[in-house]
């Protein structure tokens, strides 16, 4: 399974899920100075670290910094990694709504994470897409 690639039916049928929890993001040097590997959503290694993004009160009980506390969306619906315009059409619909979002494309799904204070109003922009 590749997953969907006409941005339309990608639209028409999303069907985002507001996760529960909240979420931050977090750097370590190295993924060994992880507790539990298992207790992280997903890490990507860069230049300067490696980000790690996990729920809120692991990070606390860890007592791992963090500045920016999440909510994460999941947009339900097979994407293609190939497919066009899905990032683009929800990142400019929450724009329009001033929502900052941060995306991680999975295999099977798109993930948005956005403030928390805007879980909800990103929800809404969300579902108005699908019907436009």
């Amino acid at each position: 399974m590749t997953g969907e690639k006409d941005l339309a039916v990608l639209l028409q049928n999303m069907e985002p899920v507001l996760n529960d929890g909240e979420y931050v993001f977090c750097t370590v040097e190295n993924i060994s100075e992880i507790p539990d590997i298992e207790k992280v959503l997903f890490f990507f290694r860069e230049t300067e670290a490696v980000t790690i993004v996990l729920k809120k009160e692991m990070a606390d009980e860890w007592s791992m910094i963090y500045s920016y506390i999440a909510s994460w969306i999941t947009l339900n619906i097979h994407s293609s990694l190939e497919a066009v315009g899905l990032t683009a059409a929800f990142a400019n619909a929450l724009k329009k709504e001033n929502i900052s979002c941060n995306v991680v494309a999975a295999y099977f799904h798109d993930h948005i994470f956005i403030a928390k204070e805007d879980a909800e109003k990103a929800m809404k922009t969300l579902n108005a897409l699908k019907k436009a």
